[in-house]
Order: structure tokens, then sequence, then C-alpha cells
């Protein structure tokens, strides 16, 4: 089972902010689910949302800024 993904590591990859850490979550977790392939070795039988969080945790997945 995987470990507890604490809020402290993702904030750093989502520009310090919880609004875009949701965001960015979600727009990944909808990826997977639509079947994108997993950029962590996590069993399938979790959830999209928990894989996605995961991945930001473990830096694979980082918010970008656009450009203006």
């Amino acid at each position: 089972m995987p470990y507890y993904v604490a809020l402290e590591d993702m904030l750093d990859k989502s520009d310090n902010s919880i609004f875009k850490l949701v965001v960015l979550a979600s727009k990944r977790a909808l990826e997977i689910a639509e079947g994108q392939p997993k950029l962590v070795n996590l069993d399938s039988s979790f959830k999209p949302s928990t894989i996605a969080l995961h991945e930001i945790a473990e830096g694979k997945v980082c918010y970008k800024k656009a450009k203006s």
C-alpha cells in the first residue's frame, strides 16, 4: 500500500497554491481515467485521483505557468 502523500510535498509543484494543486490533480486524474499511462508504479486498483496525487508528489507532473 502506498504511503500517505503530505500536502507539503505537493504544494511546491503547484506554485504554492492549493487551488492550482486541485486543478492540476483533477486534470491529471481525468487523463489517467481516459487511458493515459501512469507515471508512477501503483496498482491499477487505485483511483485515478490517488495516482495523480502520487505523480505530483514524486515530481512527475508539475504546474506550468501559462505565458501571458
